[in-house]
């Protein structure tokens, strides 16, 4: 077990006073069997009422409203977790799903058919043109896994980008190149076009650049492997997940989970200023 503390940061300035509208914060680490909250800080200005509720994914969602006018919209997290998820590749996978391809068992199938939708339907012929020349055809399901997670990683330029949203299956595909919330949307379509549940997941990740600040949040994938059940893979870094990786939240849809989503009423041609920072330290 090892013990985690995470600030999160996120912060508007406006050129003047606006009037902010409803709120909603994804945030607070998805609690289970590995991971457990020990404490939990959220200060949040200008003034405001909030209400806590369970989405349709049992992700932890915060609703805020605010009550007054204010040029400044200041959200401080900070959570302190025990993470137990240290063996990674102890699992095992029941014997009907070992090699690829497979079907779902008759009563899973009905619950993991909206994972299996591809989102981005007008790039499934380019994502299977591009699935055809891995030849993963015959392999075992975790390999062919791990194929695709560590290609995305090792022969992609991982690149930040500040815009919202994420990049198409196709656009990343060409360019070669995207962040990690792109890498994972395309390894879902992948996923998915190759009749394999997957969701998005949102979260944290323990790394030197984490420990040090001035981070963002990190993004991965979980697909769902009969016997083991929502597995994480995360193609940034080619790995399978285990305890540097914490989850928030997770969706059917890449762009469905932004940690802090809302928006404001307001004069002005100026663009708020937006200042994000992540900061995950291991603690003794």
């Amino acid at each position: 077990m090892q013990r985690l503390r995470i600030k999160h940061l996120t912060e508007y300035l406006f050129p003047t006073q606006v009037t902010l509208n409803q709120h909603r914060l994804l945030l607070r680490p998805r609690e289970g069997h590995d991971v457990r909250i020990e404490s939990s800080k959220l200060e949040i200005t200008p003034a405001y009422n909030i209400q806590w509720q369970r989405d349709v994914f049992d992700n932890s969602l915060a609703i805020v409203n605010f009550l007054e006018r204010s040029n400044k919209l200041t959200i401080a997290s900070e959570v302190m977790i025990q993470h137990y998820d240290q063996a990674p590749y102890d699992f095992m996978v029941e014997h009907y799903a070992v090699r690829y391809p497979f079907a779902y068992v008759l009563d899973e199938q009905v619950d993991l058919a909206a994972f299996q939708q591809p989102i981005f339907f007008k790039d499934q012929y380019i994502v299977n043109s591009w699935l055809q020349l891995l030849g993963l055809n015959g392999m075992e399901t975790f390999g062919l896994l791990m194929k695709l997670n560590q290609t995305i990683s090792q022969q992609f330029r991982y690149q930040i980008r500040e815009e919202a949203g994420v990049q198409s299956p196709s656009q990343t595909l060409s360019q070669r190149s995207g962040s990690c919330r792109d890498y994972a949307t395309l390894l879902i379509e992948a996923c998915r076009c190759l009749g394999l549940a997957s969701r998005f997941v949102s979260g944290y990740l323990h790394a030197p650049a984490t420990e040090a600040g001035n981070a963002t949040t990190h993004a991965w994938v979980e697909v769902y492997l009969p016997g083991t059940g929502w597995k994480g893979f995360d193609p940034t870094s080619g790995e399978v997940t285990g305890n540097r990786h914490i989850a928030v939240a997770v969706a059917r849809n890449p762009e469905a989970i932004p940690p802090v989503s809302g928006s404001f009423v307001g004069l002005g041609l100026i663009a708020p200023m937006m200042v994000v920072d992540v900061q995950v330290n291991l603690l003794a």
